[in-house]
């Protein structure tokens, strides 16, 4: 058996828990330089509000309905999802965390009802860390998909456990909300009748093999209850890592847009030490805004071998800054630029370079120090000179809420 754990409304939720104040009124968070929307509360979804929707499109909704709005915080939503995940662990060995709000648990060998083991991991989230989540128990990844969905209606907790559940719950699930059946697919299968699971697992396997390729065949097998996708624990390092922001405003500095590049140079050494690899190329690469009425759309890229596979901050910095300077226009306003290392390996296995020999050990140490103060003391506690202060570059986040878990001076305080 499996179960699948989603957070509710999980932006919405995180900023919650630090403000109860917010607790039955209706609250969005916005995405990247405060642009769309992308969490709500259950009341803003009432009113009327839509996922992705611009915030300037509905400033008169949000003022008529004293709307909260929320800049993204995602040091405190990734935070919120570590201390959420390490809780699941008490729960089930076997966790595979499918993003940053869901996970799913593998409950064989719990000797429980179903049901109440559910309501206990609700239970548990709630109270250790102030998270409403949804749990969704079947004998496969898919069946636990649909009994997520259908937990939001029976408090929080569904569990299909006999085959007159799986078949109510399939008849009850239209077929775009199959886990898996994209909107390409659910119009395909409408034309054809299926109008839910169960219409779904009642094609045959040829039509299914021949339109939706063995892919398609997996998942009715799953909604019958064979399971066919295992769970996947361990995090398969990524074969190439990006770090990019928009800016808050266009910009055309050399030295401020350098200080942007060093910053994502930065995270993508990090995120590669963080997966215990390293990287032999750096791609950066820097654009215009491609709807701008008054300059011609510039994107231009460079790629630069590093001298050997790293993932030393000031390695990769220093190659990123290289290529940046050769790629640079001046006197056009940018709007974005960004970071790619690719050519990506276990950091166990690093071939050296016999000609070009960079002090590793020194910078290793260097590393492992930098990761340890700013793990300690918050983001950026230690950074490299060249990312700078005057944060010209960073993005617009103009309701900004407290790293209340990620940075010590802006913990809680309790008068007494």
């Amino acid at each position: 058996m499996f179960a699948l754990i989603d957070c509710n409304n999980f932006y919405v939720s995180c900023e919650r828990i630090f403000n109860p104040s917010l607790e039955g009124r209706s609250v969005v968070v916005l995405s990247n330089n405060d642009g769309c929307i992308i969490s709500r509360s259950n009341e803003a979804k009432a009113i009327g509000l839509k996922m992705g929707e611009p915030i300037f499109k509905c400033r008169d909704l949000i003022e008529e309905h004293n709307i909260s709005v929320y800049s993204s915080n995602y040091a405190l939503y990734g935070d919120i999802s570590h201390r959420i995940m390490n809780t699941l662990s008490n729960f089930s060995p076997m966790v595979e965390i499918y993003s940053i709000d869901e996970a799913f648990l593998e409950l064989n060998g719990i000797d429980a009802d179903y049901t109440k083991y559910g309501q206990a991991i609700r239970l548990r989230i709630l109270k250790d860390i102030g998270m409403p989540i949804g749990v969704g128990i079947g004998a496969t990844k898919s069946l636990a998909k649909i009994a997520n969905r259908i937990a939001k209606k029976h408090r929080g907790v569904f569990a299909i456990e006999t085959e007159n559940q799986r078949l109510w719950a399939l008849a009850n699930t239209p077929v775009e909300d199959i886990w898996g059946v994209g909107r390409r697919y659910a119009v395909l299968l409408k034309k054809h009748g299926v109008n839910t699971a169960l219409d779904f697992t009642k094609l045959s396997t040829d039509w299914i093999r021949k339109h939706m390729t063995v892919q398609g065949h997996r998942l009715k097998e799953e909604l019958m209850g064979k399971s066919c996708i295992a769970l996947e624990t361990v995090m398969q390092p990524k074969k190439s890592i990006a770090t990019t922001r928009a800016f808050g405003k266009k910009l055309s500095d050399f030295g401020t847009i350098k200080e942007s590049v060093s910053s994502h140079a930065v995270s993508c050494a990090s995120k590669l030490r963080k997966q215990k690899s390293v990287a032999r190329f750096v791609t950066v690469f820097i654009h215009t805004d491609p709807f701008s009425k008054t300059q011609k759309y510039v994107s231009r890229s460079i790629t630069v071998t590093l001298p050997i596979d790293t993932n030393s901050d000031m390695l990769i910095t220093k190659a990123a800054l290289a290529g940046f300077s050769k790629i640079f226009i001046p006197n056009l306003l940018y709007k974005k630029a960004g970071i790619i290392v690719s050519q990506i390996s276990s950091a166990t296995a690093i071939q050296q370079n016999l000609f070009e020999q960079p002090d590793t050990d020194r910078l290793n140490t260097v590393s492992q120090v930098t990761d340890f103060l700013n793990a300690k003391y918050g983001d950026k506690t230690v950074k490299l000179a060249v990312q700078g202060s005057s944060g010209e570059w960073k993005l617009k986040r103009e309701k900004l809420s407290p790293g209340y878990t990620t940075r010590w001076s802006e913990i809680l305080s309790v008068n007494g």
